[in-house]
């Protein structure tokens, strides 16, 4: 069947939407775009580092990107460092800190003055990678402001390991674009968060173009033992129910049999890493001693 009249065109009524027809961006813009939005990312670091340092905020230095391949960038990482894969949606990228940096964080977050052992572990201690998580988290959330939440996803730790060899984050020859963060505080030896960026990666977190308007300040908290992730770190708690002098001679001739009269004290010190923290009365409880908490230190 046949129409009656032909069907003519009067016009055009769709229209492409000229942001959907813009190129992305070339592989000469990403390497600026990173440095600019490492600057952001800086403004942000200093407030969130800022409770695993005393609560004073360091420098946050950014350095300029380097492009290179990901042997080259991995080169200089030494045996034992905290190595991060991160997912950007489901693009990757690696972050890296040195063990030793890492180990003096942990010591100042115990109230120690930050130094490390003599040798360094071959592993990091469960204390060291509650640490390392925390410090994932800061980068995943200071990076996720300095894009303006336009990455396509969220960002995201999802794998670690102390050598960077085991965490086969991507292949030698992938060309990065390596970025480095000095992290300078008065008085004590600057450190380093170093990040690698594929060019990929960086492709699609700048598809839409960069941020225009300055991040807000990710919200800054006290360092508390009741929050993750320290709450889950076991601590030795040592309750001491005799503590007495006898003479050296009596010690010099003790005897299977022999009885010793020990006077228990009516409040118990409670002692965490070699400090008094609570006291308390001994007792029972379900066919069990217990100590009944009357004083905190």
């Amino acid at each position: 069947m046949k129409p009656e009249r032909a069907f003519i065109a009067e016009r055009a009524l769709a229209q492409h939407d000229p942001v959907l027809l813009r190129p992305g961006p070339s592989v000469g813009d990403l390497v600026p775009a990173l440095a600019r939005m490492s600057e952001r990312m800086a403004r942000t670091l200093r407030g969130a580092l800022s409770p695993l340092l005393g609560g004073a905020e360091p420098q946050i230095n950014p350095m300029k990107p380097m492009q290179t391949d990901f042997a080259d960038f991995c080169s200089e990482i030494p045996r034992l460092a905290a190595n991060s894969l991160f997912h950007a949606g489901s693009a990757p990228f690696m972050t890296t800190i040195e063990g030793e940096n890492v180990l003096r964080l942990l010591d100042r977050a115990f109230g120690g003055p930050g130094d490390t052992p003599s040798s360094l572990p071959k592993e990091f201690p469960l204390s060291a990678e509650l640490l390392i998580e925390r410090v994932e988290h800061i980068i995943a959330t200071c990076l996720t402001l300095a894009l303006g939440g336009s990455t396509g996803g969220a960002i995201r730790a999802v794998r670690r390991e102390a050598a960077y060899a085991n965490l086969q984050a991507m292949p030698d020859s992938t060309q990065v674009a390596g970025l480095t963060f000095n992290v300078v505080e008065q008085g004590r030896m600057p450190w380093g968060i170093s990040l690698a960026f594929p060019i990929e990666t960086l492709a699609q977190i700048f598809a839409h173009g960069e941020a225009t308007s300055r991040p807000a300040r990710p919200s800054r908290g006290p360092n508390l033992p009741t929050q993750a992730p320290f709450s889950e770190l076991p601590i030795e708690l040592t309750a001491v129910l005799v503590d007495m002098a006898l003479p050296l001679a009596t010690i010099s001739t003790l005897e299977v049999g022999q009885i010793l009269s020990v006077p228990i004290a009516r409040s118990v010190p409670l002692i965490v890493g070699g400090k008094p923290c609570a006291y308390g009365s001994i007792g029972a409880l379900d066919d069990r001693v217990a100590i009944q908490i009357s004083q905190l230190s």
